[in-house]
């Protein structure tokens, strides 16, 4: 089995930016395509971004016990990472790298234990979390509310994480997760 870099962190973070940035920095780095029941947002694409699901079908494979992970992460939109994704991955002679909610996370890094690197993106503050996704323009304000009172309760658990990185400062995050990131994969 091979490593697995896991970020995590709430909704607005940044955790996709960074995850992005070190795909395109690091070429042993591959990206697990999670499962989801939602619906496609924006320029969206099945298969690359998400492995967009029907509800029947998603349910089905957790009963075939297809998923490492799987989670209903708001109501009817479910999320996980499939197995097969993981073997494929793998094969392929790369290191996974996993953008998921902190729930995800978590039960990544207990599933894969010292084989996972788990990462906790901390957005600067509150104020400034809200303010990233309302410059989304992709939720109604009943999605932002959920989300903010999420980010509190996930906020809690980055102690958990094995490292807490603070995006303050977009471009040194990204210089800090490289590095992390690279000395993770050498060890």
């Amino acid at each position: 089995m091979g490593k697995c870099i896991i970020f995590s962190a709430p909704s607005g973070a940044g955790k996709t930016t960074l995850v992005k940035h070190l795909l395109s920095q690091i070429p042993e780095l591959s990206f697990s395509i999670s499962a989801c029941t939602r619906k496609k947002r924006g320029n969206e694409v099945d298969g690359k971004d998400y492995y967009f699901l029907e509800m029947d079908a998603f349910k089905k494979r957790i009963q075939e016990d297809a998923f490492v992970e799987w989670e209903e992460v708001y109501i009817d939109h479910y999320y996980g990472t499939l197995k097969s994704e993981i073997v494929r991955i793998w094969k392929a002679g790369k290191t996974v790298i996993f953008d998921v909610d902190v729930v995800g996370g978590l039960n990544l890094k207990k599933y894969f234990g010292k084989q996972a690197f788990a990462v906790f993106v901390m957005p600067p503050d509150m104020v400034t979390l809200e303010k990233r996704l309302r410059g989304r323009a992709t939720d109604q304000e009943d999605k932002i509310a959920q989300r903010l009172k999420k980010a509190k309760e996930e906020i809690e658990t980055a102690h958990q994480f094995d490292y807490i990185l603070k995006n303050h400062d977009l471009d040194l995050a990204k210089k800090e997760s490289y590095k992390i990131v690279t000395e993770f994969i050498k060890s």
